[in-house]
């Protein structure tokens, strides 16, 4: 099954969070948008994590789709956001779950109140230990950028969402994917999903062969058609607005948490901006580290093309191409930048 395609003109696709997409458009937006944003001269920053917690899910959703396993209490998702100065352009660079990185001495725990010793842990370790602020300084620290707001979301959350869009969002594949551990089955073609199998979907790291950067080029897919089909749907209906925007933005507070209303400004300040200016991709790696005692496997990531790629965005220009950094040890895991115009599904 494939979605009617609109006969009105395309907008932007965005993303820091569905919201900054769909609330610009929304009747009396302009009029009601704050002016507390940052607006930084060499652009704005904004670190979006999903966080993988089952609070609030039923035994029977999480039979249903296989979420019985013991949660990480970690981010298991971080995309860090890029806005343009001049609103012109945005680039979402994601950091791999598994990444090395060294946590600072005398760091404390936000679950116990204990004071951490220096040590070496994975990326999605950060807010396990310290909550969202530590998850913001310790992106801070390995990226060399300020991370200037910060977006957070669970799998309820996630789930609630995508059953606020009329229809689902469409999932596609040109091979079929078949994953045992998030229970997803797909043909190859185009097939619209709800919450649960749109949860599994992004989930999935088992399908392709592709480990933790098959699902992360998943997730950019996802992202972007949940963003085509509320250009399509929901952006329309105010009310339908307001409600979505709610849920996804929950009630919980966060360390620097982005505002619904900031979200709005945003919007605004993006509404021109064409699809052929918004690019995806995964911070360059160079291969995998040997197993580290009480760690684990742990990503590698090519010191010299993740600099290069900072240091662009610290310069607000845009993304390094392709050929311009060195391939990965893994093939998987070689650095490909996507419009996000070409992950639209057919």
């Amino acid at each position: 099954m494939k979605f009617p395609r609109s006969r009105r003109p395309r907008r932007p696709l965005l993303v820091p969070a569905v919201l900054a997409a769909v609330a610009a458009l929304a009747p009396g937006a302009l009029a009601a948008a704050p002016t507390g944003l940052p607006a930084p001269d060499s652009g704005l920053n904004l670190l979006v994590v999903g966080i993988d917690s089952r609070k609030g899910l039923t035994a029977a959703e999480k039979e249903r789709f296989r979420l019985g396993g013991k949660e990480c209490d970690c981010t298991d998702v971080m995309m860090l956001v890029h806005v343009s100065a001049g609103n012109d352009r945005v680039d979402v660079v994601s950091l791999p779950r598994d990444s090395l990185t060294s946590f600072p001495d005398r760091h404390r725990d936000r679950r116990t109140g204990k004071l951490h010793t220096a040590h070496q842990a994975k990326i999605n370790g950060a807010w396990s230990e310290g909550g969202s602020a530590f998850a913001v300084e310790t992106v801070e620290s390995m990226t060399g950028l300020p991370v200037h707001r910060y977006l957070e979301i669970d799998f309820r959350r996630f789930m609630d969402t995508v059953d606020r869009v009329d229809g689902g969002v469409p999932i596609c594949t040109e091979k079929a994917l078949k994953d045992p551990a998030t229970g997803i089955d797909l043909q190859p073609g185009t097939k619209p999903v709800g919450g649960g199998e749109a949860l599994q979907y992004v989930r999935s790291r088992k399908a392709d062969g592709q480990m933790d950067f098959g699902r992360i080029r998943k997730q950019h897919t996802f992202v972007v058609n949940t963003l085509e089909r509320l250009r399509e749907d929901v952006l329309h209906h105010p009310g339908r607005l307001k409600d979505l925007a709610e849920t996804l933005r929950g009630t919980g507070a966060t360390a620097r948490g982005i505002t619904a209303p900031e979200l709005v400004r945003l919007a605004w300040r993006l509404r021109n901006l064409r699809p052929d200016r918004t690019e995806f991709a995964t911070v360059p790696v160079r291969g995998f580290h040997p197993v580290i005692a009480g760690v684990g496997s742990t990503v590698a990531w090519d010191e010299e093309g993740a600099a290069e790629v900072f240091r662009r965005l610290r310069e607000d220009r845009p993304l390094p191409a392709a050929d311009e950094v060195a391939p990965s040890q893994v093939s998987a895991a070689t650095y490909r930048p996507a419009p996000g115009a070409s992950l639209i599904c057919p």
